[in-house]
């Protein structure tokens, strides 16, 4: 810390009362300064936690097999990876289901989404797809959630779902990942539609 020192002169011009009285007050003024920007220990020492992506890709495809076979196939523009294990796909997901002889059964779209790697769950959002390609089934919906393990996909959204003859809507929905053995809880209207 500086020290201020004042030595008795008779040729020290500060000696005199009223610059001893201001040079006092500078003193003072100085000090508590120094001790006023000091006193708050806690906002130096706190860490900021950062909770931003630890690694970012782009232009990216997974694959997921069983016993050799793939069984699914991630395309996404972007995937920001986050150390909980957590994925965000901010600029859109592609996903292909496949069976076991390897031929693809459904498609699903969306236009952002977030996996949860503590639930295995994925979550899509915004205009999301679903398309049963041997049965040409279409579903659309606002969100949709998949589990991998059980090979579902549910939402408690708004649901269309076009079907070879006729539209089905409702909220409310749980499906296999192809589309297959499906109800929707809330039904609200079915007709049909001419070719």
């Amino acid at each position: 810390m500086p020290a201020f020192f004042v030595y008795e002169s008779p040729m020290n011009p500060l000696l005199k009362k009223p610059y001893l009285k201001l040079l006092r007050s500078c003193i003072l003024i100085s000090i508590s300064a120094l001790f006023s920007t000091c006193s708050n220990p806690e906002e130096v020492t706190k860490p900021v936690l950062y909770e931003g992506a630890l690694r970012e890709a782009e232009n990216i495809t997974m694959y997921y097999t069983e016993n050799n076979l793939m069984k699914v196939l991630l395309k996404a523009k972007k995937i920001n990876e986050f150390q909980s294990g957590d994925q965000e796909f901010p600029e859109g997901i592609y996903i292909e289901f496949y069976d076991d002889l390897g031929k693809i059964t459904s498609t699903l779209r969306a236009n952002s989404a977030y996996y949860f790697k503590a639930e295995n769950k994925w979550r899509g959002q915004g205009d999301v797809e679903v398309i049963n390609i041997e049965k040409q089934q279409k579903l659309n919906t606002e969100e949709l959630f998949w589990k991998p393990d059980t090979k579902k996909i549910f939402t408690d959204k708004f649901v269309t779902i076009k079907l070879e003859n006729e539209i089905l809507y409702g909220t409310g929905f749980d499906a296999d990942q192809d589309l297959s053995n499906y109800t929707m809880k809330n039904p609200e209207g079915e007709f049909e539609v001419e070719n």
